[in-house]
């Protein structure tokens, strides 16, 4: 293993991909190919948006735990500890948990560099498909189209409301920002729209 604490570990990924954003998806579908995540035992719901999207799936996690659903939860950016950006049945998953993902993400990457969002999407949906969940509710970090948890077909998407964000990367208007969440989206699958 290469480190022994998850501060080590978040540390080094900050370093490890030349640019800090770097949308697309082909690194992350090339490791977790290689790790079994492609095609999910579970239910994947995804949120995009410019605003909601935390409270969003807050609330989903919420309404499908109540219907007696074992529910895993992806959100970024965490407000106190890392830890809080992956939830099983409610609750974050310990240090030790993440170090493990990591090492098992690391030891399939090869040498794919992955950026320090990458590595959290791909740590997020080994430990929910290892918790054996019924559902992941999974936040989008930034657009939707080229974002890392794009690399993962949704059964149902949500796009919370749209406005002008990220413009370096989404474009200058709504229309070109809507048509890039919008890429959650799946042909015969539900769509949500705020």
């Amino acid at each position: 293993m290469r480190f022994n604490t998850l501060n080590d570990w978040l540390t080094w990924q900050e370093t490890l991909h030349p640019k800090p954003i770097d949308l697309g998806l082909d690194r992350v579908r090339d490791v977790a190919a290689r790790m079994g995540l492609l095609e999910p035992k579970h239910t994947v719901i995804s949120v995009a948006g410019t605003n909601g999207k935390g409270s969003s799936v807050a609330m989903l996690e919420a309404i499908l735990a109540c219907a007696g659903l074992r529910v895993g939860a992806y959100t970024s950016p965490h407000l106190w500890r890392y830890n809080e950006r992956i939830r099983i049945d409610g609750q974050a998953v310990d240090d030790d948990v993440l170090i493990a993902a990591f090492a098992r993400i690391d030891a399939a990457r090869g040498e794919i560099s992955l950026s320090y969002f990458e590595f959290g999407t791909l740590a997020a949906l080994d430990l929910v498909q290892r918790a054996g969940v019924d559902v992941a509710v999974l936040e989008v970090g930034l657009g939707g189209r080229l974002d890392a948890v794009n690399a993962f077909d949704a059964d149902c998407a949500v796009v919370t409301s749209v406005d002008l964000d990220h413009m370096d990367y989404l474009g200058d208007d709504r229309e070109s920002i809507g048509w890039e969440k919008a890429g959650i989206f799946r042909a015969g699958t539900p769509a949500v729209c705020a």
